[in-house]
């Protein structure tokens, strides 16, 4: 992957292939659009850990290598303060993540607005990511929240039961792991089903299995997790 300004990285396996679509293909393809080169300003909201993060990283390891590409988490770089928007007009495609962290901001949100007429006139695209819509945040400045309410807004919706479990299974496949569906049921039943925190896990399985050369059962793994 490659390195993104203010010393922020993608994750490696954080792009399009490895996300479980479940309901949310039409948001899928939008941003699967808009990393090939099509325009467009674009507010995505859900609860945390709802797979956000993936989709925007996504997006940049897919854009193509003659266009640049910048994903930035305001919630890690809040210490960066307003300054961390500086140098986005040469940007193609930016992916904003936690917007809710610097909402409020007036300083911030006066940067933010001159980024978003940017990137409307340069016909770029730009990508935001926060816990609710755009009219769900405590703006200092009315007319930015207008300007993105006017925008393309998808909610990402929870996976059912039965797309967790094939979300878990594509993220274990990722890493090279057979993890049976029995296993994944397990697993979910036993561990707060957060993507993140799982995928954390799945690296632990992962090379506690090839350690002891077994298949990846539920009693093993319940054997095994007695010693995480």
């Amino acid at each position: 992957m490659r390195q993104l300004p203010l010393r922020v990285h993608l994750r490696e396996r954080s792009i399009f292939e490895t996300y479980f679509v479940g309901p949310n293909i039409e948001v899928y393809g939008r941003l699967r659009s808009v990393a090939a080169g099509d325009p467009g300003i674009i507010w995505v909201w859900g609860a945390p850990s709802s797979g956000r993060t993936h989709l925007l990283q996504a997006a940049c390891a897919a854009t193509s290598k003659d266009r640049r590409a910048s994903y930035l988490s305001l919630l890690d770089l809040i210490n960066e303060g307003p300054s961390v928007l500086e140098g986005s007009e040469k940007i193609d495609l930016l992916c904003l993540d936690d917007l809710d962290a610097l909402v409020g901001n007036r300083v911030f949100e006066l940067n933010l607005f001159s980024v978003f007429r940017s990137f409307e006139e340069r016909a770029s695209g730009l990508i935001v990511c926060a816990n609710h819509p755009p009219a769900g945040l405590h703006w200092v400045i009315a007319d930015i929240s207008s300007r993105f309410s006017a925008c393309e807004i998808f909610k990402l919706k929870p996976l059912s039961d039965l797309d967790q479990i094939s979300a878990l299974c594509l993220r274990a496949n990722s890493r090279g792991l057979d993890l049976p569906v029995e296993t994944a049921r397990y697993l979910l039943r036993r561990f707060p089903r957060d993507m993140q925190n799982l995928g954390r896990l799945l690296d632990d399985i992962d090379v506690a299995s090839l350690s002891a050369q077994r298949r990846l059962t539920v009693p093993f793994v319940r054997e095994l997790l007695g010693d995480l």
